[in-house]
């Protein structure tokens, strides 16, 4: 989806449509949730301080976010996938993978579903989605950042290696900046390049996902797409107005607890894992996790373990955060208890 959030606010307020819109909260610790299309013509990126927003963008309209518009939008988003194939994979609100090797609606080509999904959600959503066809989902993805907003892009086999060998090493999924500048230490800073080390050199230095990089390099994916996948991980976190000492977030801490207990409701899976997270003034972000010997029982059980991992963060107690976390993870199956024997 192009813009999400951003364009479901445009839809929904007319006033807003042709406008520079930035989705966040007021304050100056706010971070920008979602921007315009027109918004990024100034610089506006997801992720960025609300205030460094307002400085690139001064005529930018600020939007607090509407999550419960933006999941309703996203479901009916999935409706439209599921007409054509039930193989969907969401990685998020606005995104998924979808496998249609065999489609529901009797299409000839992937290239024909992904215009007719395309032209659903303008003329019933009133949205606009970017897709990407290709044989695997990591050339997938690339596809479908290469003709946004409301474009299609096809990467066809015999157009891969013409289509990777001048791409930067950094839209390789994973390489983020410290893995960039490995690479580029090592003279290598486009996939052609990458072409050129092989697997073994790129394990020795990168470990497993050095095999990765070398499968990624040719184009070579073979994750499947998997439709309702499990959860991983429920979190939720804040900012701070001001910077806080670890001894001060007790509340906070037990807030977003009960949150995060009140989202577990909806899973049957149990999670093993508290994790607490913190990020400091200049941004650093530091986890600390705990596996109890028996998982959390209710919202106050689990407000607990967070509040103890507290003693484990192992900075200076004058030290400050702006922003506190608390999460679950390690989910695993519950277990059936045996019946009797005898």
């Amino acid at each position: 989806m192009d813009a999400f959030y951003a364009s479901v606010e445009q839809r929904d307020d007319p006033s807003l449509r042709g406008k520079p819109v930035v989705v966040a909260w007021k304050g100056a610790r706010s971070v920008v949730c979602a921007a315009s299309y027109e918004a990024r013509t100034f610089g506006v990126r997801s992720a960025m301080p609300a205030l460094r927003a307002a400085r690139l963008c001064p005529d930018a309209v600020f939007v607090p976010p509407d999550f419960t518009r933006y999941r309703a939008a996203s479901k009916a988003t999935r409706e439209i996938f599921r007409r054509h194939t039930p193989r969907v994979e969401p990685l998020s609100l606005d995104e998924a993978y979808l496998d249609v090797t065999e489609n529901l609606t009797g299409l000839p080509t992937a290239t024909a579903v992904a215009k007719t999904i395309r032209a659903q959600i303008r003329e019933e959503l009133h949205l606009t989605a970017s897709a990407g066809v290709a044989p695997n989902k990591f050339l997938a993805k690339l596809a479908s950042d290469m003709r946004k907003p409301d474009g299609l892009f096809v990467i066809q086999p015999a157009d891969v290696d013409a289509i990777l060998i001048d791409m930067p090493v950094g839209r390789i999924p994973g390489v983020g900046k410290v893995t960039d500048a490995q690479l580029a230490a090592l003279g290598i800073r486009t996939i052609g390049e990458l072409r050129a080390h092989s697997a073994t050199e790129l394990e020795q230095r990168f470990g497993r996902y050095g095999q990765r990089l070398h499968e990624l390099a040719r184009g070579i994916d073979q994750r499947p797409v998997e439709p309702n996948l499990p959860t991983q991980s429920i979190s939720a976190e804040d900012t701070f107005e001001q910077d806080q000492v670890l001894d001060a977030m007790e509340a906070k801490i037990r807030g977003l607890a009960a949150k995060v207990w009140d989202a577990l409701q909806k899973e049957h899976r149990v999670p093993r894992t508290v994790v607490l997270k913190l990020k400091t003034h200049d941004f650093k972000v530091l986890t600390r996790s705990l596996t109890p010997p028996e998982p959390p029982r209710s919202g106050e059980e689990l407000a607990e373990v967070a509040l103890a991992l507290r003693a484990r963060v192992g900075r200076p107690p004058g030290a400050k955060y702006r922003l506190v976390g608390v999460g679950l993870s390690n989910f695993r199956d519950p277990e059936t208890p045996q019946p009797e024997l005898f």
